[in-house]
């Protein structure tokens, strides 16, 4: 059984109706969460929030009664919200002397592998800086079109990004049950599932919430990106006070058991693609991609192909024999243009400051 002490970097979704109630935010219970937090990065974890919210919060604060507001007014009482969601956070983790940020994605930021990339950087960056981010999706801007529609598939999304290892959905619900405990008696919940099976699909409904658009199906697609990526996953009820330490000391939960491990499912995705283009690197850069370093701008000797940002390019050696395949952070122009030249000259070279790796070791198969 997956326990939250040995985690090394944990993403928690928190719903709507776990932090909001009748428009008015639910103070005592997030002080509490933020407890759990400060309990957690106490252990040495990275910590990351995907919290749903702003919108229910911009409803109270803008007096919008309709349960189906139109698109605009979604999009008004999200701005409204968010402001408001992102000051509750901070209010909150600050007394445990941690350091917040606002981080708003939609869909096209990880179905575009150049967004994909940005946003992996930088929650990296955050992490790295000690700093909590309160992750959402940007419902100011989003359209269906280009939503995720429910926070459960977000924070999956999020947890294969930045490759966590655990991920904990904050429910109404204490685990996945053969069926739906309110209106079956005969429902029995899982302690763990190890394979996400059609008979266990068969079982998930879509009962939810008020103000929560998640259902056991939407928990399920976020299960089945989460366990690919090698991130176990864990249902378990948000409602109680100091939610995540109950769950360390054995509240009732489902855990869903990786396929593998985050960085190993990371490398199978990469060394999936199909490269886009070559860059070929002298023998002292290929020496030190070989001791786990990153490909820096100075090793590279030669790019060939038309890439982006954020596509995959083959890595040869001085005798260009491939040595692996990486995702580029620098289009094919910039790549050329900053071939050979120190990291510290990116700069000059191209008008404006850029990344120190051309390819980083994370996103690298050798």
């Amino acid at each position: 059984m997956a326990t939250l002490s040995k985690a090394k970097r944990i993403v928690v979704k928190i719903g709507s109706a776990l932090l909001v109630e009748g428009g008015v935010l639910r103070d005592d219970w997030l002080h509490a969460l933020a407890e759990d937090v400060a309990w957690l990065k106490g252990l040495g974890a990275q910590v990351i929030l995907v919290s749903s919210g702003s919108i229910a919060l911009g409803r109270g604060a803008l007096n919008l009664t309709d349960p189906a507001l139109p698109l605009e007014q979604a999009q008004a009482a999200a701005a409204v919200g968010q402001i408001k969601l992102a000051r509750a956070y901070e209010d909150a983790l600050a007394p445990h002397e941690l350091t917040t940020a606002q981080v708003l994605v939609t869909l096209e930021d990880s179905t575009d592998r150049r967004r994909y990339l940005n946003s992996r950087a930088t929650l990296e960056t955050l992490l790295g800086l000690g700093v909590v981010p309160i992750v959402n999706e940007n419902d100011t801007v989003a359209t269906d079109e280009i939503r995720f529609g429910d926070n459960d598939r977000l924070a999956a999304q999020i947890a294969v990004t930045v490759g966590a290892d655990q991920l904990v959905l904050l429910s109404d619900v204490d685990g996945f049950y053969s069926g739906n405990p309110k209106t079956d008696a005969d429902a029995k919940r899982f302690d763990t599932i190890d394979q996400i099976t059609p008979q266990i699909e068969a079982m998930a409904g879509d009962a939810g919430s008020g103000l929560s658009r998640g259902g056991m199906k939407t928990k399920l697609m976020a299960a089945k990106t989460a366990t690919s990526g090698g991130c176990a996953m864990a249902i378990t009820l948000g409602v109680p006070s100091n939610p995540l330490k109950a769950l360390e000391n054995g509240a009732p939960a489902t855990w869903f058991l990786p396929e593998t491990d985050p960085q190993a499912a990371r490398k199978r995705w990469i060394a999936a693609m199909k490269p886009r283009g070559e860059i070929t690197v002298d023998a002292g850069a290929a020496r030190a991609l070989s001791q786990g370093k990153s490909l820096l701008p100075a090793g590279v000797t030669a790019v060939s192909g038309r890439f982006g940002r954020g596509d995959p390019v083959a890595i040869l050696g001085p005798d260009n024999a491939r040595l692996g395949v990486g995702l580029c952070r620098y289009t094919h122009a910039e790549a050329s243009q900053i071939a050979g030249h120190q990291s510290r000259d990116i700069e000059g070279v191209l008008g404006y400051p850029g990344r120190a790796a051309l390819i980083h070791r994370d996103d690298m198969v050798l």
